[in-house]
């Protein structure tokens, strides 16, 4: 069963922070299509106003400008909410690596304001971003919880602390947390531009504009690319989950695996478009291979993801060639 047809009480009102952003206001946009109340929370400084503005008349949809960091906004948010999807954070690798106060700031004690302020409200479940970064240079493929290596960045650094925090918020205070560690997410509305978005919609923008794209390293690392219909399913299955699975992290992928070459060409054909693309060095902090063992995810979650990444790919690419 995909997350359309599950059911929550009939005034459930949920708490979407970073709302604005990517994966955010696809799960503020599943909500409402649902029929359920949607709060969102974000303070626009990476989430897009656009991303949002068909949300604001309808009235099951608030929206808060306001800073995680700041724990009497996160306490307000969370007033009267039964579930939070806590996704507001600072992404990317390497920008971390370069702003590395700023990440803890964000990341690690803005995550804990949003805890702590679920706590004080007696929200029922706690959902939030974690990363497949987490793994860091541990060798093993497929990727399986518990087995972590070292981290390579400061951004995996936060995503570990936000999970061992979310560990301890369960067996202290008993609050339901469920951490999602998400491989690679792909798909509408995930910004194309800057220096550190992310390769498929930076790549699929490129070709569109005729530019060679920039791939870094060999083009022979791979990933395990995710749909976002595939991420808000397992977000909402675990607002539904028992309290016995809560206090652990799940890995949230496909369970494929893709490199980012044949990705590379894949695009170009379904774009009709003959490059070559340029070669970078490697990024720092990056992971050469990671895919995912969902095992775990669908026995405590039920998760089932429906979109593998031929499907998911292609309903992208007609996404970003009607919006771009």
């Amino acid at each position: 069963m995909g997350y359309k047809d599950l059911k929550f009480p009939k005034d459930s009102l949920f708490l979407v922070t970073g709302g604005a952003g990517f994966i955010g206001s696809n799960l503020c946009e599943a909500i409402l299509n649902m029929g359920y109340k949607v709060r969102c929370l974000d303070d626009l400084s990476t989430g897009h106003q656009e991303n949002i503005n068909m949300f604001l008349k309808n009235s099951h949809y608030e929206f808060i400008k306001g800073d995680i960091t700041n724990l009497d906004t996160c306490i307000e948010a969370c007033k009267g909410v039964d579930y939070v999807l806590h996704q507001a954070a600072w992404g990317s690798v390497p920008r971390s690596i370069e702003m590395p106060l700023f990440y803890e700031k964000v990341n690690i004690g803005g995550t804990l304001n949003m805890m702590e302020a679920a706590r004080q409200n007696n929200v029922k479940k706690f959902v939030y971003a974690s990363s497949s970064s987490v793994y860091g240079d541990h060798p093993i493929l497929p990727k399986v919880e518990g087995q972590e290596g070292n981290l390579l960045s400061p951004y995996a650094l936060t995503k570990r602390v936000d999970e061992e925090y979310a560990k301890l918020y369960k067996k202290l205070y008993n609050l339901d947390t469920y951490g999602m560690r998400y491989f690679n997410v792909f798909g509408r509305r995930q910004d194309p531009n800057g220096a550190y978005a992310a390769v498929i919609p930076k790549f699929i923008k490129q070709l569109l504009n005729d530019e060679p794209p920039t791939i870094n390293g060999d083009g022979k690392q791979s990933r395990d690319f995710t749909y976002i219909d595939n991420v808000i399913e397992a977000n909402l299955k675990a607002c539904l989950a028992s309290s016995e699975s809560a206090g652990e992290a799940f890995n949230i992928a496909y369970g494929g695996r893709e490199y980012l070459i044949d990705i590379y060409y894949h695009l170009c054909k379904a774009l009709k478009k003959e490059m070559e693309p340029n070669f970078g060095p490697d990024r720092v902090g990056d992971i050469k291979h990671s895919n995912a063992c969902i095992d775990k995810a669908r026995e405590m979650l039920e998760y089932n993801p429906e979109y593998d990444f031929e499907h998911g790919i292609s309903l992208a690419i007609e996404w970003y060639k009607d919006n771009l």
